[in-house]
């Protein structure tokens, strides 16, 4: 494969399965998917007799023995898997950089982040290797690596997808989903594949019909309010900020009504009210891949960032986790009551375009701090040092969590691209279990200013 060696996408080649597959496939299908060659990201669904590695020297020698609920459903409909995809170590980070495999490049500027953590997903997809990928958002790793490679990526309602077997990830803040080229196929992967498998801990409502059917539907004149503010006061971009205006004056021009708002949602959500929640789904992680393959994970197997989350969701008493989890459910209820006044949320989908890979990592000089205070397990300095990235991070990825938290659906629409060349996406939050509503939107904009035949030259 000519674009692996320049990008460096794919963790696991399952090219011999995927040929003894279409030799066994019918000559037709039911599926709008039937025979089209497909990858999976390596995070989260696990594919029979693969690895599942998930961005870390810690899972190596462990093989999934079954198929994941999604998996399984991905096989019945004529789907040819023929690869896993990169993604950050436990797809903890907003870009596609782990030190196993190392890092994944953006088609549009090698060199330069696809996003993450589905960034292996988006690079194949932004490519042309295929049209439409699997990606899982925790934080937004369907929207932010969709918004860097110029792609469709939207996050559906938690519920929407099956986990299964996975039960809870995150906390309910993790769901499973696609980057596509095109609204169309992303309605036609949520038809197909939407849907709880048995014993489902969440599980949305059926849409009253078909995505494909109602993104072609005039949701009429929409309410929609927008905002370029930073929720922790920082700059924005100013290409992100005319990505936005842009898209406002074309909504403008659609017939809705786009009026400039306050942020719902405040700082404090995501420094506090994820992130503790997320040091200890972290924490969680180091140990629940010690229990599957049957030792505990040692410092020297993980990156330094991520034993330090370790050492941190550990001092986290219950009683915090518990408190700090019951947020969501007043961050969702602000959520709530703001889409009784507007249908949709328009922001930046990140508040910089893609940007040098290396430059969200830890510094050498900060990876060996960690180090050291992860031996010394020198908790308060290390608690210091981890805020500090967190912060370098949430500068970046300011908007996307807050979907996570209260479970909405949300969606990164390609509608810029800088002078430099690379692509910047907006992005469009809806009350819950309205999937519709952002397709519908989504649709209109992508016939007034289409992007699939915006493809990179490699």
């Amino acid at each position: 494969m000519a674009t692996q060696p320049q990008l460096n996408f794919l963790t696991f080649e399952h090219f011999t399965a995927a040929r003894q597959e279409v030799a066994q496939l019918p000559a037709t299908g039911n599926s709008p998917f039937f025979g089209l060659p497909f990858l999976i990201k390596d995070l989260g669904l696990a594919l029979a007799g693969t690895p599942l590695r998930i961005g870390s020297r810690s899972t190596a020698g462990m093989i999934s023995e079954a198929d994941s609920h999604l998996v399984a459903a991905f096989k019945r409909a004529g789907l040819l898997i023929f690869g896993k995809t990169s993604t950050p170590e436990f797809g903890l980070t907003p870009f596609t950089e782990p030190q196993f495999g190392g890092p994944t490049h953006n088609p549009w500027k090698r060199g330069y982040t696809p996003g993450g953590s589905s960034g292996g997903s988006a690079a194949a997809v932004s490519a042309g290797v295929v049209p439409i990928a699997t990606a899982s958002d925790g934080g937004g790793s369907i929207r932010m690596p969709a918004a860097c490679c110029g792609l469709f990526g939207l996050k559906p309602s938690r519920g929407r997808l099956s986990l299964s077997p996975n039960g809870d990830v995150w906390n309910g803040a993790v769901v499973e989903g696609c980057i596509s080229r095109s609204v169309r196929d992303t309605a036609a992967f949520l038809d197909t594949f939407s849907g709880p498998a048995p014993g489902e801990l969440y599980t949305a409502p059926p849409p009253p019909a078909p995505y494909r059917q109602a993104m072609m539907d005039n949701p009429g004149a929409l309410r929609i309010g927008f905002s370029t503010a930073h929720p922790l006061g920082l700059a924005v971009d100013s290409e992100c900020v005319i990505a936005v205006e842009k898209t406002v004056k074309l909504l403008q021009e659609l017939g809705h009504h786009p009026e400039e708002v306050a942020l719902p949602f405040t700082a404090t959500d995501l420094t506090e009210r994820f992130m503790y929640v997320i040091f200890g789904e972290a924490s969680a992680e180091v140990r629940r891949i010690g229990i599957k393959r049957g030792r505990p994970v040692k410092r020297h197997e993980v990156e330094p960032e991520t034993y330090a989350l370790y050492l941190l969701g550990q001092q986290i008493s219950g009683a915090d986790f518990a408190y700090q989890r019951s947020r969501w459910g007043e961050l969702a209820h602000r959520q709530g009551q703001f889409h009784q006044d507007y249908d949709l949320l328009l922001t930046p989908t990140l508040s910089q375009p893609p940007f040098p890979i290396g430059s969200l990592r830890s510094s050498p000089a900060e990876s060996l701090l960690l180090s050291v205070l992860n031996g010394l397990n020198a908790r308060r300095i290390l608690q210091t040092q981890v805020k500090q990235l967190a912060e370098k991070i949430f500068a970046y990825m300011a908007y996307t969590p807050i979907a996570n938290m209260t479970g909405q659906p949300a969606v990164s629409v390609p509608l810029h691209w800088t002078p430099q060349g690379l692509p910047t996406g907006v992005m469009f939050t809806s009350a819950i279990y309205r999937e519709d509503l952002l397709l519908q939107i989504s649709a209109q904009l992508e016939k007034a200013q289409p992007w699939f035949e915006r493809i990179p030259k490699l």
